[in-house]
């Protein structure tokens, strides 16, 4: 489904423009000459893990200073250096190049360039520069697409462990420099040239009663559907946003339903007359959801304003739309002319009701996973209007924002990136102590920090019982309408490193150690200090063989470039165990049904949501398959491991492996979010994201939410873990060997 990079990892990543100066002739700082204090000026950086980053003057290429990224301590994440180049260049092609020197790297360094919003993207991954190596120059070159492209970023990175150090980079547009290049000149539409609300929305809604609750619920229905139905919207020849607030105040002071339909005809006539209709016509097949419009007959406007909508929704509409497009060669909605209003004050009621408005129509229109939510998506924004209005400082706010995310249930879904009020929440310093639940009971499971950890007198398998005198059974029920996932095991997943987070410098918990309780105070530390676990990076060796006749890949780290090599052991064998309970780092991980396989053989269908009829969303014809002609195919049994952090492309690749004859998937259940990923921008900068198209088993069998369903459920316990032992691969060794 999609190959991991850095910047799936580090989702953030992705809404992030660095705070570059938005000047076409800036001096591009490609050499790291121009420094403040141990930063080069005008880069940035982002990853996960612990890392050190600075310009460093004593191993250098040219010039004073090179780039360094070095990682910090034994739990790899990684790390990249980045600078933006804002706007869009005509050309070609574009290249990267630069010089690059390496010591122990184990994992990979790289060059790396994106072009956004995903135009196209390289990060060396596939040159596997790993080691110890002299300076060496490294270049490689990406199509352009100038009408589509926003930015280009550029930079350095490291992947797991070592240092890397970066010099002389370059860019080039068909063979010239880019800062002897003046930058595309984009023509914008009138919805951009709409300023009137950039210093607010100057609207003030009193106090909630139910006639005005069900006004504020009804606007946002014909607001979304105007927005995503009429052809001048679509156009991008209105601000729709600004539009919201235009009508806002004349449905404030509307005296009952009558004159508030009057008040929101008017307000759609303003956009012209639908001079051009068609009668909408579903697929004769392979329709998966319907558009959800029987409200506009059901909920009881007047007769023209119904005849209005109606009309609206026969329209006829060309697939293309200036506030949703489709991602090139996937099909997953891009909702990039989103405006983010990263200053928006959060007192400002029209920008909190919009925010509500625009992704609960984002929802309602471009989720492909819409029929799983659990529950009729319109109630939710009735619900949530008063939440939103009476969320009048920032954290309320967010808070709220994230409650309504997280109840779309898809765990590619949260507030994403470094969000401050959301640390803040949750606490800023973390006891030094890793914490997974198991047994669904919050279990000490290693240490963040060798001294500390082991001082505080927790053992591995002590179960937690309570946190500063409050039940984990209430924390953990405090903490769900706030973790978005797909299913409860991964929301315990996420809840877990959670824990132990304070503002304090301590904390007091409670703990059950062979049924007997114990009291203990844990002492909190800055996170740059710790060794943060990331269960998602293992960094287990990709291939070795448990017993002569049993084999191991993990899936993880898995770079398919080396499968020849490892084939030859795996080929005899009687068993193949393929550990999924990871995120794949390597490209090609999908690779090994070519080797497993005896012909190629379908896996995996999706469904993708329409922009000309949206709500609609339809299974493709085609079937995504895996496998070849393999005379000599591995006929051993195959298990595959999956657990809550096998996840989106992890997911997608055990659907590929259990298509094998003797395949048995093994473990318990899985993160159930797969399909590429569609970001979203909501006021106030906060950024998110949802499954953008739907993956299906081929006879349309479900993936999202109930995940990959393990054919042996074989769960970890609190015995095991106190013992050090991984009780599913032991399973699935007793299970090849004894089924």
């Amino acid at each position: 489904m999609k190959q991991l990079t850095f910047l799936i990892v580090g989702l953030a990543a992705a809404f992030s423009a660095f705070g570059q100066q938005n000047n076409p002739k800036q001096a591009f700082n490609f050499g790291f000459e121009q420094v403040a204090g141990t930063v080069p000026v005008g880069w940035s950086n982002f990853g996960e893990g612990s890392y050190k980053l600075e310009a460093d003057s004593n191993v250098v290429k040219s010039g004073k200073y090179a780039a360094s990224i070095a990682s910090l301590g034994d739990e790899p994440g990684y790390r990249a250096w980045a600078f933006t180049i804002p706007g869009s260049y005509p050309g070609k092609e574009i290249t990267l190049s630069g010089f690059i020197k390496t010591e122990d790297v184990e994992g990979f360094a790289g060059l790396w360039m994106r072009l956004d919003p995903q135009v196209a993207f390289n990060n060396m991954q596939q040159e596997g520069l790993q080691g110890t190596t002299e300076w060496t120059r490294y270049e490689f070159t990406l199509p352009m697409n100038p009408d589509k492209t926003e930015q280009t970023v550029v930079g350095g990175l490291l992947v797991g462990k070592g240092k890397v150090w970066f010099d002389s980079l370059s860019v080039t547009i068909d063979g010239q420099d880019i800062a002897t290049l003046q930058p595309q000149e984009k023509k914008k539409v009138p919805a951009q040239l709409d300023t009137a609300f950039d210093r607010g929305s100057a609207v003030d809604i009193p106090a909630l009663d139910e006639p005005l609750s069900e006004s504020l619920e009804v606007l946002g229905l014909i607001w979304g559907f105007v927005k995503y139905y009429h052809p001048v919207i679509a156009a991008g020849d209105v601000n729709w946003d600004y539009e919201l607030f235009r009508v806002l105040p004349a449905v404030l002071k509307a005296n009952g339903k009558h004159q508030r339909d009057e008040v929101l005809m008017q307000w759609i006539a303003r956009l012209g007359p639908i001079t051009e209709t068609e009668e909408a016509t579903l697929p004769a097949e392979g329709v998966k959801l319907e558009p959800d419009l029987e409200w506009i007959n059901t909920t009881g406007f007047s007769a023209e304003l119904t005849e209005l909508l109606l009309n609206i929704k026969q329209a006829k509409r060309t697939g293309k739309h200036f506030y949703v497009s489709v991602y090139p060669a996937v099909g997953n909605p891009n909702f990039s002319n989103e405006n983010p209003y990263p200053r928006m004050q959060v007192a400002d009621d029209g920008f909190r009701l919009l925010a509500l408005y625009r992704y609960w129509n984002v929802i309602q229109y471009f989720f492909p996973y819409r029929h799983l939510i659990g529950e009729d998506w319109k109630d939710v924004l009735g619900e949530f209007i008063p939440k939103f209005m009476e969320a009048a400082d920032t954290q309320a706010y967010v808070l709220a924002t994230l409650e309504l995310i997280a109840r779309i249930h898809d765990t590619h879904a949260n507030v994403w990136g470094n969000n401050p009020v959301l640390n803040s929440f949750l606490g800023v310093r973390y006891a030094p102590v890793e914490v997974q639940f198991v047994e669904e009971q919050p279990v000490i499971t290693g240490y963040r920090h060798n001294t500390w950890g082991k001082d505080t007198g927790l053992e591995v398998g002590d179960v937690i019982t309570s946190i500063n005198g409050e039940t984990v059974a209430d924390v953990v029920s405090r903490m769900l309408k706030y973790t978005p996932a797909s299913n409860y095991p991964t929301q315990l997943r996420d809840i877990a490193p959670k824990l132990l987070r304070t503002n304090d410098t301590a904390m007091r918990i409670g703990v059950a150690r062979n049924g007997e309780p114990h009291s203990v105070v844990l002492n909190a530390y800055e996170p740059n200090i710790l060794k943060m676990h990331n269960r998602f990076l293992n960094t287990d060796t990709s291939f070795r063989m448990l017993t002569d006749d049993i084999a191991y890949l993990n899936n993880g780290t898995l770079n398919a470039d080396n499968l020849g090599e490892y084939w030859a052991q795996i080929r005899d064998t009687k068993g193949l165990i393929i550990d999924n309970r990871n995120y794949p780092s390597k490209p090609g991980a999908n690779r090994v049904g070519e080797f497993l396989m005896p012909n190629e053989t379908p896996f995996a269908k999706f469904t993708f949501c329409s922009i000309q009829e949206p709500g609609l969303v339809v299974l493709g014809g085609m079937s995504m398959n895996t496998g070849k002609e393999n005379a000599a195919y591995y006929q051993g049994k195959v298990v595959i491991l999956v657990n809550e952090v096998t996840q989106s492309a992890a997911e997608f690749h055990a659907m590929a492996y259990r298509v094998h004859p003797s395949a048995t998937v093994m473990g318990s259940t899985t993160a159930g979010a797969d399909g590429n990923v569609s970001p979203i921008v909501l006021p106030g900068g906060i950024s998110t994201a949802i499954s953008g198209i739907g993956v299906y088993y081929p006879d349309g069998g479900e993936t999202q939410r109930v995940g990959i369903v393990p054919d042996v459920v074989v769960r970890p316990t609190i015995a095991g873990v106190k013992a050090g032992r991984d009780e599913v691969l032991e399973r699935a060794v007793q299970f090849i060997n004894n089924p």
